[in-house]
């Protein structure tokens, strides 16, 4: 008879203590978990701000346009003191950069590096969120004559943060041209310049290091450019694949449904291949140009729009790539604005999301995670005549719009309310809007030969509504709530939120567990 009893409680012992040991389990493997997430920042989308531009904002006036755009990460070309100041306890997160031809002198004295992170980081931080430093760019391809200062340069800095106790909130690198890689597809094959290996090496072990990233600017569009009829546009703007048109790694099988994602990839093998595999890839520039002269015919706004379009939804979803689903580069958009002032070809001053005057080139459209670079909720946008632009193009465009275009131009004929002021340009802009909008407002439907623009500010005046604001007014409120309670003017990166919420529900299902078999071997011993 006692062994009777016995057994069953022996029974009991055993099972309370395999449920503590996985109650106790999924804690110590859930805390560690969290820590995790904590300490990996989330990926984002930043923006390039190239200042070849005509009228260029003021200082205050372009850190007051990307609070408007709720744009939170930008990268500089050089340490400007007045955007930095400008940019004190905005929140917004800022690399700046050492101009190329800083380097030599950067290189050569540890006093002058400690004088420019004195002067340009030290003076500022934290009141303006200093992130990185870029230390030149593309130093290896563009002036290979400065490549071996490029590490003393970048040591010396590192030297001056750590004595001014800022190395572990700044990072530095340097951003490098997808050119220092050869052999890019399939990516498995991939591997660094040879003739730069010394360079890159010591690159990548202080990156190692100092936990920084390795800076690459990666561009599909020239990919493509340089590889018409093999690479097909559809991978290079991140567009569906079927499973036949996916590019397949021979080496690995792995199916790469975009060209970006392939580019990073051959730059994590690159990587390898010199034994590092703890350093993630920043893009520190990636886009596509939205103009072109006569030999850059996929220049257009449909692929601008659909490549940068696609490219934040990319990495708000987390995607990232066949080789490290893990890990989500984040990446910098070249650029906010067109610089109208580059040198030839016509795509060098086309690359921007916004002209020079704030207004957009075309509005970008992230369907499902809100509303990115954008002042207006409900995402509406507006065609209008470009300023500048003379009266006999623009009467011709006009002509065409409420002619073959079938624009309706009823309300700017003489005693209608658009009919005043009686000029071709308000007129333009109100057929244009038209247009625009009977398209669907498709950003290609808002070109005219180049003397119209999309705006999202209401062109509309006194009693004259334009067609755009017709449109808005019969949207429901309903509708509207409905977008703003998304929160569609900002990005939202998907979390760890629910899978936090599942764990916590196992571990409290544990804990109960382990209580009830507790209480039964209360009863049993009683």
């Amino acid at each position: 008879m006692a062994n009777t009893k016995k057994l069953p409680l022996f029974f009991f012992f055993f099972f309370f203590v395999v449920f503590c040991c996985c109650c106790f389990t999924s804690i110590s493997s859930f805390v560690p978990e969290i820590k995790v997430q904590q300490d990996k920042d989330e990926p984002y989308v930043g923006v390039n701000i190239g200042t070849d531009v005509s009228n260029f904002l003021s200082p205050s006036d372009l850190v007051a346009f990307l609070q408007l755009q709720k744009i939170t990460h930008i990268r500089l070309f050089d340490a400007d003191p007045d955007m930095l100041k400008a940019l004190a306890k905005t929140k917004i997160r800022v690399i700046i950069s050492v101009p190329n031809n800083q380097i030599l002198a950067i290189g050569s004295s540890n006093t002058t590096a400690a004088a420019w992170i004195g002067r340009n980081v030290a003076a500022y931080y934290p009141e303006t969120l200093i992130t990185a430093i870029a230390v030149g760019d593309e130093i290896l391809t563009t002036v290979p004559s400065s490549a071996p200062l490029l590490m003393p340069a970048i040591e010396s800095l590192y030297s001056a943060l750590v004595a001014a106790n800022l190395h572990t909130q700044i990072k530095i690198s340097t951003p490098n041209s997808a050119s220092i890689i050869l052999d890019p597809f399939p990516p498995s094959q991939a591997f660094f310049n040879q003739s730069m290996s010394s360079v890159l090496s010591q690159l990548l072990q202080f990156c190692s290091r100092t936990q920084s990233p390795l800076m690459m600017n990666l561009y599909p569009y020239y990919v493509f450019m340089q590889n018409k009829g093999v690479v097909p546009l559809d991978n290079s703007l991140f567009k569906p694949l079927t499973p036949s048109k996916e590019m397949v790694d021979p080496n690995t099988l792995l199916h790469y449904t975009n060209v970006l994602d392939a580019m990073i990839d051959s730059v994590y093998f690159s990587m390898k291949n010199l034994n590092v595999t703890d350093v993630v890839v920043l893009v520190t520039e990636s886009g596509w140009p939205s103009k072109g002269d006569s030999k850059e015919p996929y220049a257009t706004i449909d692929n601008a729009d659909t490549y940068n379009s696609n490219l934040i939804k990319h990495i708000i979803d987390r995607s990232g790539t066949p080789l490290h689903p893990e890990i989500t580069s984040s990446v910098y958009i070249y650029e906010l604005f067109n610089e109208d002032l580059r040198s030839p070809p016509v795509s060098e001053a086309n690359w921007g999301l916004f002209h020079g005057n704030s207004t957009p080139v075309y509005l970008l459209h992230v369907s499902g995670s809100g509303t990115f670079l954008a002042n207006d909720t409900t995402n509406q946008t507006y065609c209008i005549a470009m300023d500048g632009v003379d009266k006999r193009t623009l009467q011709a465009a006009l002509d065409w719009a409420c002619g073959p275009g079938r624009a309706n131009c009823s309300e700017i004929q003489p005693g209608e309310s658009c009919y005043q002021p009686n000029d071709v340009k308000n007129h333009a802009s109100y057929a244009f809007d038209s247009y625009y909008q009977k398209a669907g407002t498709s950003p290609g439907s808002c070109d005219f030969k180049g003397v119209a623009m999309i705006t999202t500010s209401d062109p509309s005046h006194g009693s004259c509504i334009f067609p755009g604001s017709k449109t808005l007014s019969n949207k429901t409120t309903q509708v509207v709530n409905a977008t703003q309670a998304s929160g569609a003017n900002t990005i939202r990166f998907p979390g760890a939120q629910t899978s936090i919420l599942d764990k916590n529900v196992h571990v409290l299902f544990g804990i109960a567990l382990c209580l009830f078999y507790y209480s039964l071997i209360q009863v049993q011993l009683s």
